[in-house]
């Protein structure tokens, strides 16, 4: 897992108060009205965006302490259902910032802040595995949350119904290729073994 940016109460402050202006001044040092913006965010629009995403994930982690889901499942689709909460006002905010982070000389920032992202939804929800199912578990939900925040990007509705439903539905999804690849290995286990792999 990457490290986290660096934190501090001045930087946090200055990206709340910078959010409403985001839509209007883009991400850019004007928006944040601080004459200190050179100093908290001396790499400009990355940096900012990536401070940004790592308060989200804090913010997110906060108020998912107190999930009373039982199923991982369910407590996944609560933490993303917290952090689409959360971010609601500030969708322009995460389309222009998307915009940035996409470009070629972005990559590196741009996956960092995804990888932690994906690590702290599953952290919110109690995800304890290790190895390499540590590593499939996000590889799959990076795939699921990615599409869901281009789904909620267009999504009018006042409470993000129509993007829960997108949601609910990629994780039933995950979840069948789940069932269908545990069954499809345990055909596997009881068919018999090629001669050559016996004697080998």
């Amino acid at each position: 897992m990457t490290h986290p940016p660096e934190r501090s109460p001045e930087r946090d402050a200055a990206i709340l108060a910078m959010l409403p202006n985001v839509a209007f001044d883009g991400w850019t040092r004007g928006a944040t009205r601080d004459g200190d913006a050179d100093l908290l965010f001396p790499l400009g629009a990355p940096e900012m965006i990536e401070a940004f995403c790592d308060l989200a994930d804090r913010r997110m982690e906060e108020a998912a302490a107190g999930l009373a889901e039982t199923r991982l499942s369910r407590r996944v689709r609560a933490a993303i259902a917290l952090r689409l909460e959360q971010n609601r006002p500030h969708k322009e905010a995460i389309r222009r910032a998307l915009g940035i982070m996409a470009l070629p000389h972005n990559t590196r920032i741009s996956a960092a802040a995804a990888a932690r992202t994906i690590d702290a939804i599953w952290r919110s929800a109690g995800d304890e595995s290790t190895g390499f199912s540590w590593y499939s578990k996000r590889a799959i939900l990076a795939g699921v949350y990615g599409a869901t925040i281009l789904y909620w990007l267009r999504d009018t509705s006042d409470d993000d119904s129509g993007t829960l439903a997108f949601l609910d539905r990629r994780l039933a999804g995950v979840g069948r290729m789940g069932k269908l690849r545990a069954r499809a290995d345990g055909l596997l286990g009881r068919l018999p073994r090629p001669r050559a792999l016996k004697s080998a």
